[in-house]
């Protein structure tokens, strides 16, 4: 009887560590998938002079650079302007207080004074040129907009071992320079 258990230890053994290994390399490849983790602490979204659902806009298969282009010198990607909301909502809800706030900023010329949700902090030299170059999705450090009715701060993008982390397990420039210019 003793040998027969040790029998069957010596066979399950290898399974076991073809399962564990397998696993492992599982969790790594999820963990490679997803770069720039969730911010660990919560960040409400902000208060906007318009309520906006990416949620309700990207259903409609709007894609991001639709609305949001990337000017000159490339560290900001813009709002739309009150025009391109309009192209739509000249027709479409036109009745909502909403949509008729928008027409007012519209029809006066006036940028709606929205709140950013992501800030690229003090000392930091950063621009979105080099990574969309680079073809990473907006998603990648914004998280899942299409899932969002109000867009908050979900990543971490903003933190240092982020970029780090991001940079590194892309073979991309991370010496110290390359965010913080002297």
């Amino acid at each position: 009887m003793g040998s027969e258990r040790g029998k069957t230890s010596r066979m399950i053994a290898p399974i076991l560590a073809v399962l564990l290994c397998t696993c492992g390399i599982a969790r790594g490849q999820q963990a490679a998938k997803r770069m720039v983790p969730d911010n660990p602490s919560p960040h409400p979204a902000p208060e906007q002079p318009l309520p906006y659902s990416h949620k309700q806009h990207l259903a409609f298969s709007l894609q991001c650079k639709d609305c949001h282009t990337n000017p000159d010198p490339g560290t900001l990607m813009t709002f739309p302007p009150t025009s391109k909301c309009m192209q739509c909502h000249v027709t479409i809800a036109k009745d909502k207080p909403a949509i008729q706030k928008l027409a007012t900023f519209a029809s006066s010329n006036e940028p709606i004074p929205w709140v950013r949700v992501y800030k690229v902090l003090p000392g930091v030299a950063w621009s979105h040129r080099p990574h969309l170059a680079a073809g990473v999705k907006c998603e990648t450090c914004h998280g899942t907009v299409a899932d969002m009715s109000a867009m908050s701060e979900v990543t971490s993008v903003t933190t240092m071992y982020s970029c780090l982390n991001c940079h590194e397990q892309n073979h991309a420039k991370s010496s110290c320079d390359t965010c913080h210019k002297h």
